[in-house]
């Protein structure tokens, strides 16, 4: 058992950089800089490769408003899965056309009746 543990710790990567797009939100920023954010991906990603692209979903604070946000590997230090204590670190890549934001409460949300 000791030997699955050791060898699970090693093939954990030290440092996971990821990017997301300019036209992300401050708030959409923040979401993905949170304690919890960074906990969830920990958790739910397991083998990493340079490229993968995730598409999360950020609550945006706001009735039933969402926003998915591609997130992309760019560069991996040590092994080559997500482990409890790999850090997560962001920059910024050019912008893609994502659409977040308060949309739902604005003028420019959906007029539907």
């Amino acid at each position: 058992m000791s030997v699955e543990k050791t060898n699970a710790a090693n093939d954990s990567a030290t440092t996971v950089v990821v990017s997301y797009p300019e036209d992300l939100s401050n708030w959409g920023r923040f979401q993905v800089g949170t304690r919890y954010f960074k906990a969830y991906l920990r958790k739910t990603k397991g083998q990493l490769h340079e490229g993968d692209v995730w598409n999360e979903f950020l609550d945006v604070g706001c009735c039933g408003n969402t926003l998915d946000v591609p997130l992309r590997v760019e560069r991996i230090e040590g092994g080559d899965r997500m482990g409890p204590e790999t850090d997560i670190e962001y920059e910024v890549r050019e912008a893609c056309g994502i659409q977040g934001g308060w949309q739902v409460q604005s003028a420019g949300g959906p007029n539907e009746v």
